[in-house]
This record gives structure tokens, sequence and C-alpha cells, in this order.
């Protein structure tokens, strides 16, 4: 005899209420690096915790909680790794700890708890801790500026590998990636183009701490909202325009026009938000961007009006096998 199993709506909003608890879990055990002491044998809760100078019994619970999560493993000796927990080890070619470190900060949760505040007034949580913004909070706090930016490396590396699959960057004998953080992304794609030339334009901050650029790469530095843009056949902005509320991201999408000879190609990549039914991840993005940035996730149409008001005219809208899609539109 099957039997149905039925969710009650109280138990919906129990478990949606309380998904805080398990977030912050993760954010705390990436935060004491406790993934980086599991190997590749069962290791006993009073094992782990002296490795990590932790409470076993507290430890423990935290991770049967992120094991039921698919977060660790407990067997009968011991925790023992997932595809998922390996991803929080400082040495996992994909970490993701540094992610998981950024949101735990207390500006971070700051941000959120002043939800309240950006619901009522439309303004991102970060001005009730720094009226200037995340990026003036970051400047004086360079300690949690280094974990953010390890975080966005981090993230990055993640989508880089799907974007670079789902275009071919090869026609183009420039592409510029701006706002482009470390240059992982342009690495990837001049990696795939082997006559193309690579331009990453950044802040003049980011650009210093760099090493000398790869073969067929030059660094820019500047400010897109003050300083000209390189010259280039392609233009990628990657999670740049998501970052700001409309007016700011069509001054980027503008600024890149005046740049851009007519032909040009600029590639939007971000989440988008669909037009049907809602996108779990897209969204709990686009609540992050209200309390963070100020800015916002977009529908395909919603790219496409900015993109027409900076003078381009989008032609494609192509899905990546990450959670990124790419737009792709044509200076005129």
């Amino acid at each position: 005899m099957s039997t149905t199993t039925i969710t009650l709506p109280q138990e919906t909003v129990w478990a949606l209420t309380n998904s805080v608890v398990a977030g912050r879990a993760i954010q705390v055990v990436a935060e004491l690096g406790v993934a980086d002491h599991v190997g590749d044998t069962p290791v006993s809760p009073a094992d782990l915790a002296g490795r990590c100078d932790l409470d076993p019994a507290a430890l423990d619970r935290v991770l049967r909680l992120l094991a039921a999560h698919g977060v660790f493993a407990l067997e009968p000796t011991g925790y023992v790794h997932t595809d998922a927990s390996l991803v929080l080890r400082s040495d996992h070619p994909q970490s993701m700890r540094a992610f998981a470190r950024m949101m735990g900060l207390p500006a971070f949760w700051g941000m959120f708890g002043a939800l309240g505040h950006s619901l009522r007034t439309g303004a991102p949580g970060i001005e009730s801790i720094d009226p200037a913004g995340l990026w003036s909070y970051l400047q004086s706090h360079p300690d949690e500026a280094r974990i953010f930016d390890e975080a966005m490396r981090a993230k990055s590396r993640a989508d880089v590998a799907a974007v670079v699959d789902a275009y071919d960057f090869r026609p183009f004998a420039t592409v510029a990636d701006i706002g482009g953080g470390q240059g992982h992304l342009l690495d990837a794609v001049l990696g795939q183009a082997s006559a193309t030339r690579g331009v990453l334009f950044e802040l003049p901050g980011v650009i210093e701490s760099l090493a000398p650029p790869p073969d067929r790469m030059t660094y820019t530095a500047g400010d897109f909202f003050v300083d000209h843009l390189p010259v280039a056949d392609a233009y990628i902005l990657m999670e740049v325009i998501h970052d700001w509320p409309d007016d700011e991201a069509l001054a980027i999408l503008r600024a890149v026009r005046a740049a851009a000879a007519p032909g040009a190609v600029v590639l939007i990549v971000e989440g988008i938000v669909p037009d049907g039914e809602p996108d779990a991840r897209v969204q709990t993005l686009d609540v992050i961007m209200l309390a963070v940035t100020g800015g916002r996730e977009r529908t395909a149409a919603g790219l496409g009006a900015l993109l027409a008001a900076a003078g381009f005219r989008k032609t494609a809208v192509l899905p990546t096998h990450g959670p990124m899609q790419i737009i792709e539109a044509v200076a005129v």
C-alpha cells in the first residue's frame, strides 16, 4: 500500500524560517576551517574537535545538521567528506570556503538584518552600516575585503568553464573584460581563442595587486563611471550589471558603447529572472543584491531595454551548463 506524504503549510514556513540555522552553521564551519581537518578516512567528533580546538559535543551537533543537508556524512566511526563538504576545503580547486566565510561576515548579517529598511525604502541594507555603500565599506575594512575578493574569485571559478563552453570567442581579435576582477574569465577565454588578445579593465587598486599579465593579455586601470574604456571587438560584463540600479547600469553600458565601434559585441553574463515560474536561486540572488549593493537581477527583456537605451541591439540569450546565462548584443 502506497502512502502520500503531505507537507503541512506550517512545516513549509517552519523550514524556511529556520533555514538560517543551517546557513549559519556552514558559515561558521567554513570560518573555522573544519573541512580542512577531514581527510580520506572517517574522523570521530572528538578527534576532529581536537584538531580544530573546538568543543566535541557542539561540533558533533552542528555537523549532524550539515550532514542532514548532504554536507559531510556520518559513518559509524566518524565523519567523512561528501562532494559538498569537499568544496569547503581551502585546497580544493573549486573551493567555496571563502564564499561561505563572506556570507558569515558581521557586515553581511547586518545588511540582511536591515532588510526591513530595504523593503520600506528600496535602498540597500548596507546603508545602515556604511551610507556610502559596499565598496566604500570594503575599502575601509581590508580584512573583510580580502575575504570578499577570495569569495568572488571562488564563485567565478565555478562559472568560468560554463561560460567559455557556451560561447565561441575565436572570431574576435580583441576581447575586453570590464570589471573582470583577477582576470580568470579572460584567461580562460584566451585559452579557448588562441589568436585573440585580451584587455582586463579594473580599478587601479585591483590592477596593482595582480601578477604580471599572461601572454596576449594587457591590463588597463580605471573606473568605468569616469574613465574611457578600451577599444575591443567584444566586451564581457560578468556579474557587473546586476551590482547596480538601473541608472548606474545604463551608465556602464553607455561607457561600453562609447568605446565600441558599430558591430562590436557586448556579452552580459548573469543570472536571468525567468518570465514564468520563479527560480529560487535567481530570486535569492536578487534579494542579496537588494540588501548588499542596491542592484538587482533582471529579466532578459529588462536587460534588453537597458542595452537598447545604451545603443545596443540584443541578438541572443544563451544558456550555459551553470546558473549563468549570456545576453549577447551588438553595437548599432
